[in-house]
């Protein structure tokens, strides 16, 4: 009765890691791409071309349609610092690395440099 268990418990295990590299992501998912900009604001996706129908059937009737991503892009688009760089990113420049190496020594000797009580507050 155990060998019986085993073997079945061998068995799908095998199948689920066999199965694995059947299940690929969806295709034509929206991006970030799907972000515009005005000139002046970003501008959430229009959530009806993210719609994607469903696949999926509940008792024969098939359910609605998704709207992938709308939340998502949408919440980004309203969360951007420079709208800009939605469309045209900028570079990002050269590290410097005195400052971080003077962090890192501070740090390494026990000289932190405590935050400013006035414009932080304590993680507790």
């Amino acid at each position: 009765m155990k060998h019986t268990r085993a073997l079945a418990l061998l068995l799908a295990a095998a199948f689920a890691v066999a199965a694995a590299g059947c299940f690929k992501p969806p295709r034509n998912m929206p991006n970030e791409t799907v972000i515009g900009y005005d000139g002046n604001t970003a501008v959430p996706p229009d959530c009806d071309s993210l719609a994607r129908p469903s696949l999926l059937t509940d008792a024969g009737i098939r359910r609605p349609s998704m709207q992938w991503g709308c939340a998502t892009y949408t919440n980004l688009a309203a969360q951007l610092a420079r709208p800009e760089d939605a469309v045209h990113p900028q570079t990002l420049g050269p590290a410097n690395a005195a400052v971080a190496a003077s962090a890192v020594r501070r740090y390494e000797t026990g000289r932190v440099i405590q935050l400013d009580k006035s414009t932080s507050r304590d993680s507790k």
